[in-house]
């Protein structure tokens, strides 16, 4: 298997879609559906990538993109922000707060796919 790559998603058909796209491409697919899982997925599984969401239930893609990149121990994974909010500020925000990537919905698998390959 390849690299492991955590998905932070609610939307189960965007997961689908990720997983099997993913998966085709030879990495290692872990998922949560909402944000406090997912924080806690982070940190138990040390993914080398991670693409989240900003909308979630239990806690935002915001606030985990802070706990993560504010952590030593995992600052250096890199998280593309993949979101329906695509306004300049929901943009600056990500970066202010160390998104390696902002990718809007509705989204481009293969450009999700470079990105992803550019970032590992």
């Amino acid at each position: 298997m390849g690299k492991k790559i955590l998905i932070i998603e609610d939307e189960q058909q965007i997961v689908n879609l990720l997983k099997i796209r993913l998966v085709a491409n030879n990495y290692e697919v872990i998922f949560a559906t909402d944000g406090q899982k997912g924080l806690n997925m982070a940190r138990e599984e040390a993914p080398d990538l991670i693409i989240l969401d900003i909308m979630l239930p239990t806690m935002n893609g915001y606030q985990i993109l802070r706990m993560l990149k504010f952590d030593g121990r995992y600052k250096e994974i890199p998280i593309i922000m993949l979101t329906a909010k695509g306004l300049e500020e929901d943009k600056k925000l990500g970066q202010d707060l160390g998104a390696d990537a902002y990718i809007s919905k509705p989204f481009e698998p293969d450009a999700l796919l470079e990105k992803i390959k550019e970032l590992l």
